[in-house]
């Protein structure tokens, strides 16, 4: 009875560590990106943990996850979100438009 109890403890141990494995920390938050926009740094190729304030699915320019004060995630497919939903977005190509940010991405 006593070696099952540390071969589980063993296995729950190891399915802990390795759901950590591969998963990693955005590059910043929403406010971090915004801040580093407003800065003008270089910011393409970055990733940022967004909380969906509004999905827009039919903006001029695509379906438009907007996040912080101006920030726009743009893109032509489907991204499946709703308002509230938590992702990880990596920037691709940044407009500034307006006072805005037009920010096209992948999702992580």
């Amino acid at each position: 009875m006593k070696t099952l109890g540390i071969v589980l403890c063993s296995i729950v141990m190891i399915a802990l560590l390795l759901s950590g494995c591969g998963a990693s920390e955005p590059d910043y938050t929403t406010k971090q990106f915004e801040t580093a926009l407003k800065k003008g740094e270089n910011v393409e190729g970055k990733t940022v943990a967004v909380t969906v304030r509004k999905m827009i699915p039919d903006s001029a320019f695509g379906y438009n996850i907007q996040a912080g004060e101006h920030l726009n995630f743009v893109s032509s497919d489907n991204p499946n979100v709703k308002k509230g939903d938590k992702v990880t977005l990596k920037a691709k190509e940044l407009k500034s438009v307006l006072g805005s940010f037009l920010i096209s991405y992948e999702k992580e």
